[in-house]
């Protein structure tokens, strides 16, 4: 793997920084956590006119044609800059599915519409379980004459409150090996039947409880093929940690940017405490550990974006950043000591938000454990 960027995806990380420096200060962030719809209308508009709603989607749908890999670097310069909004939920988890498992009139119809910024649209697939195994997906599907009959709870899904279309994983038969017989289903976030909660978070995030009450959906609603959805969820969760790692990757950065530049500033017994060896030691365990987030997610959406196996490195990827990030902030609150903890400091925004990922698409124990299926234990 070449780590090195080309000439267009130089371009696309520097021009994604200068945007999110002036578009995204950090006073938008801090509103938007206290605004119940998450983002600021007029940031995604501009978003979709600079063409970044449409980086992964083929030109003939109206996107960039760019490579997930590609995605990653805006992602990663995303997580820098604490971007809120529906852009993960719509482009990573939602227009993702609809591009791998979608029908031609299902992606005419609705990934110009992402790209343009006319539609947000998010994945509901975790319940009560929080589990990412097959196992979990409980809500059901019924068949009838003319489509379905959709029933259950979705948790946790983000950007609920603002959607217009969700993907819905729904289990359409029962059988003895779970991964069997769970559908996609394209729902219309403001049917009847649809109800959403919206849920507090360690991140203030927007994340919330979907019910789905005998929900009526077509048979055209259908998301690739009947009760062999599972496979196209796997990949998305796949895309999805990645591009979670990515977002963390970013932060993980900043912080260490913003570390460095206190301990350099912040004077202590008449020296700069950036002198002294233990804080010296912190800042370089931090680099150490945002390096291998650099290199285990690049490595990971490189193989992702040509298409190789990548389920290895992928969990290797989530379970390394997911306690890294974690890690790196400690080590930062730490050495900026009880000013890093007040809310008036920027630091405890990247925290809150590293606790928040570390858990999301599996945690590092999940994915722990998946490396050592891999190996045959």
């Amino acid at each position: 793997m070449d780590l090195g960027f080309d000439e267009a995806q130089l371009m696309l990380k520097s021009a994604a920084r200068e945007f999110l420096q002036q578009e995204c200060p950090i006073t938008l962030v801090r509103a938007m956590e206290e605004d119940p719809r998450g983002y600021a209308a007029e940031l995604w508009r501009k978003v979709a006119d600079v063409g970044w709603l449409g980086i992964p989607f083929p030109e003939q749908y109206a996107g960039q044609g760019l490579s997930f890999f590609d995605l990653c670097l805006l992602l990663e310069e995303m997580g820098r800059a604490l971007l809120p909004g529906p852009y993960f939920s719509t482009v990573v988890l939602a227009g993702m599915s609809i591009l791998e498992a979608g029908s031609e009139e299902q992606k005419r119809a609705y990934l110009p519409r992402i790209a343009r910024g006319d539609l947000i649209a998010t994945l509901a697939l975790t319940e009560p379980s929080a589990t990412y195994e097959p196992s979990g997906v409980q809500a059901t599907a019924t068949p009838r004459s003319d489509g379905y009959l959709l029933n259950g709870v979705k948790l946790f899904v983000p950007d609920a409150q603002v959607a217009d279309l969700l993907v819905v994983a729904a289990r359409t038969r029962a059988a003895p090996n779970s991964a069997e017989g769970v559908t996609l289903f394209l729902v219309d976030a403001r049917a009847p039947g649809v109800a959403v909660t919206s849920l507090m978070t360690i991140a203030s995030d927007k994340q919330a409880e979907v019910t789905l009450k005998d929900v009526q959906v077509p048979a055209s609603a259908v998301l690739g093929t009947v009760d062999q959805g599972w496979p196209v969820v796997s990949r998305i969760v796949e895309l999805a940690a990645v591009g979670k790692c990515a977002e963390m990757l970013g932060g993980a950065d900043r912080v260490l940017e913003m570390t460095v530049s206190y301990v350099k500033e912040r004077v202590q017994f008449g020296r700069p405490i950036g002198s002294f060896q233990a804080v010296q030691h912190h800042c370089a365990n931090m680099a150490t550990d945002v390096e291998g987030c650099r290199y285990v997610t690049y490595q990971a959406a490189w193989r992702l974006s040509e298409g190789q196996p990548a389920t290895r490195d992928v969990a290797i990827a989530k379970a390394w950043v997911s306690d890294a990030y974690r890690r790196v902030c400690a080590l930062s609150h730490q050495s900026h000591g009880a000013i890093g903890f007040t809310k008036e400091y920027d630091l405890q925004l990247f925290t809150r938000r590293a606790k928040a990922a570390e858990v999301a698409y599996g945690d590092a124990d999940y994915h722990r454990e998946l490396v050592a299926q891999g190996m045959g234990l």
